[in-house]
């Protein structure tokens, strides 16, 4: 099976396992965010799926977003960027990670590895979710 056989099949279980139709378009949105490195803005994902426009991507994105499927990330850029959830294919608190945003390049870099620290709310208040980002310089714009 050749490897965008084997992304488009992992999408397709995916969206119907959280009760999205999958389409020949958000087929391509989902996979195009499968083979990101980093999380991606709509203007990313309409450069590299051309034939696909910017208010079919955006809509795909919402319908993901409210079904669980990705997580946006608000780095302060003045777009949202967005990446797959990664836990039991659902995204929640648990799910979520620290993001870096380099203020020269403009990337956000996901931190996987390190959990977004837990937060004892007052009663009374319930979190849906947490936004976690660190801002500075990346490797590459630090030793320029």
């Amino acid at each position: 099976m050749k490897k965008q056989e084997i992304l488009f099949a992992e999408a397709e279980t995916r969206m119907c396992s959280r009760g999205v139709k999958p389409t020949a378009v958000r087929l391509l949105v989902f996979s195009a965010l499968q083979m990101a490195a980093r999380p991606v803005s709509v203007a990313d994902l309409e450069t590299c799926l051309q034939t696909v426009d910017k208010s079919t991507i955006f809509r795909t994105l919402t319908l993901f977003l409210e079904h669980h499927l990705i997580h946006g990330i608000e780095d302060g850029s003045g777009s949202v960027k967005y990446e797959l959830c990664h836990g039991e294919w659902d995204c929640s608190v648990r799910d979520m990670h620290l993001h870096f945003f380099c203020e020269h390049c403009h990337r956000t870099f996901c931190f996987k590895d390190m959990p977004i620290p837990e937060v004892d709310l007052p009663e009374g208040f319930a979190m849906r979710g947490v936004n976690f980002v660190i801002k500075g310089l990346c490797p590459d714009c630090a030793d320029k």
